[in-house]
């Protein structure tokens, strides 16, 4: 299967472009999870959530995507169809839709509480921002770390990226470098961008659209998979990532939550029940990654 990374077309399986590793046979294993994740920077679990509940999400959210004339309604609405003209959206700052009870019940689910507070020994809690995406037609999420974005209270948080319905290759799945966030060749990049915080620095957050050019320098590699409806892939602050490019002519759905332990220090733009959000990144003329990355030299 030819993909598309950045702009690079690859073969899935190959060397440049892997496949995720299942680690729901060790769900309940908390040693082992530990282990895998400080190996490989992530987790993918399969059919961690009902599949029920991620239906009744997606229709939820295609029944607003269609009231607001975005979806091709000659065909069934669960295909996600878009509409000639229409385009993606984040609906993150939207909580009429990322906090309506059907989305709750998926991104604040028990199965992701449970799961948490098992891998980080200690009661867990979620950001009360969700990060809901609807990805067209050529969309797709440059690489980079997270920690950019939200790293002013504890550095033992965790991103899961759950698709709502199933996601093939060409919808442009999560993609993870592997080995980012503890090879010594990442040192250098982990120290400078790993540093950043986008509302205090105003850079921009991705580290590069072009992912392939990351692992040819530095090293690693880029891995995937298609996922179905109940599947979630956990990782943390600093394994790089980003997601393939959507092809297809559908919207790609899916949501980025937050988990940490309930003890630790929180970044206080995610909390609450009006989050401030970034509330300086983008308000200004700001930095391109291209001269930081020259100033940092990497």
């Amino acid at each position: 299967m030819e993909v598309l990374l950045g702009s690079r077309r690859l073969t899935v399986g190959s060397k440049q472009l892997g496949l995720l590793t299942d680690s729901s046979d060790f769900l309940g294993q908390n040693e082992q999870l530990r282990s895998r994740m400080a190996a490989d920077g992530y987790l993918l679990l399969r059919g961690l959530l009902d599949p029920g509940d991620i239906a009744a999400a997606r229709i939820h959210l295609l029944q607003n995507l269609a009231a607001n004339d975005q979806l091709d309604t000659s065909v069934s609405l669960s295909e996600a169809v878009i509409k000639t003209g229409a385009h993606g959206a984040f609906l993150g700052g939207r909580t009429d839709v990322s906090h309506a009870q059907p989305v709750l019940r998926v991104v604040e689910a028990s199965e992701l509480f449970g799961f948490f507070s098992g891998f980080l020994g200690h009661d867990s809690l979620t950001f009360d921002y969700k990060w809901l995406r609807v990805v067209g037609t050529n969309g797709f999420t440059g690489a980079h770390y997270d920690i950019v974005y939200m790293g002013r209270g504890t550095q033992e948080l965790y991103t899961c990226w759950i698709p709502l319905g199933d996601v093939s290759y060409d919808l442009g799945p999560l993609a993870v470098l592997v080995g980012s966030h503890r090879l010594e060749s990442y040192q250098r990049i982990r120290d400078t961008y790993g540093r950043m915080d986008v509302d205090r620095d105003n850079v921009d957050g991705w580290f590069s659209s072009e992912p392939l050019e990351i692992a040819e320098k530095y090293g690693g590699q880029w891995c995937t998979a298609e996922f179905t409806a109940g599947d979630v892939i956990v990782f943390g602050m600093y394994t790089m990532h980003c997601s393939l490019v959507n092809t297809s002519n559908r919207f790609r759905l899916s949501c980025d939550v937050r988990f940490q332990r309930s003890d630790e220090p929180t970044d206080e733009r995610w909390i609450g029940e009006h989050p401030i959000g970034h509330y300086a990144w983008g308000k200004k003329p700001g930095v391109t990654m291209n001269d930081a990355r020259e100033r940092w030299k990497v």
